[in-house]
């Protein structure tokens, strides 16, 4: 019964990840109820991770690289509007999601993930160890939306081996090792860009990033993610079936940071 229920949960979370709903603290019943409509969001990010799985087990610690994936805010605010039929993007319990309020968010961070060279670990201690409240209000300036770093957690943080404070201090680390492009800072108005121009922008701003370590994700015709490898040590490194993953389109929009 255990072993179904969080096979259910894995199944779940891999189809609501442009939801970012947090599954692993969904009730069974809802995981199974809710498991066919996240098939409609499945195929709406063109840079997925690798289908093709490493045999090791998910195991906390036992993992090769670092993923870190810097979400473009606005994106995410117009799409999850959309999906509402215009009506602003919601957390749990009804409250407007923080990040798509006034405050101008831009690349926000979406989590840091431990890969294997083929597919990456998930879910590896379940449930998860509780998240302590004074964590999370710690977070928001880098993931500003509580129910997103209760979900990376879940999903992802247990996999690093380390304990919440430790890992969420390597994905402090992780984002500080990345400088933002001046350009894509605070833009007020929409950018035109092409997926090779704004890797372009990020190997120029880091001294030490090679293009075979960044893959940029579009949802739609949007840019929706900058994803870029990491050693274990949060050093730049190739990480070529990421980088096989990324996105194809020859244009994407960028929309403008809110109050920006």
């Amino acid at each position: 019964m255990r072993a179904a229920a969080v096979a259910g949960a894995r199944l779940l979370a891999a189809r609501l990840l442009v939801a970012r709903l947090p599954v692993a603290r969904l009730p069974v019943a809802r995981v199974a109820a809710l498991a066919v409509v996240g098939v409609i969001g499945l195929g709406l990010v063109a840079v997925a991770p690798a289908a093709a799985q490493d045999r090791r087990p998910n195991e906390p610690g036992q993992f090769d690289f670092y993923v870190l994936s810097l979400s473009w805010s606005p994106s995410w605010c117009e799409e999850s509007a959309e999906r509402r039929n215009g009506r602003p993007a919601r957390e749990d319990g009804g409250r407007p999601d923080p990040q798509c309020g006034e405050r101008p968010f831009s690349f926000v961070v979406h989590g840091l993930w431990p890969q294997y060279e083929r597919g990456f670990p998930e879910y590896c201690q379940v449930p998860a160890p509780r998240l302590n409240r004074e964590i999370v209000s710690a977070m928001l300036d880098l993931m500003p939306s509580p129910r997103l770093v209760f979900h990376e957690w879940d999903k992802h943080g247990v996999c690093s081996g380390l304990g919440p404070r430790g890992y969420f201090e390597a994905v402090r680390k992780a984002r500080a090792v990345v400088k933002i492009p001046e350009v894509y800072l605070e833009p007020d108005r929409t950018l035109m860009v092409t997926p090779d121009e704004v890797e372009e922008a990020f190997v120029k701003a880091n001294p030490g990033l090679d293009r075979a370590a960044i893959a940029v994700g579009c949802s739609r015709n949007r840019l929706s993610e900058v994803r870029i490898c990491l050693t274990r040590e949060l050093g730049f490194r190739a990480c070529p079936e990421v980088d096989r993953r990324a996105c194809r389109r020859d244009r994407l929009s960028m929309p403008p940071v809110r109050g920006g």
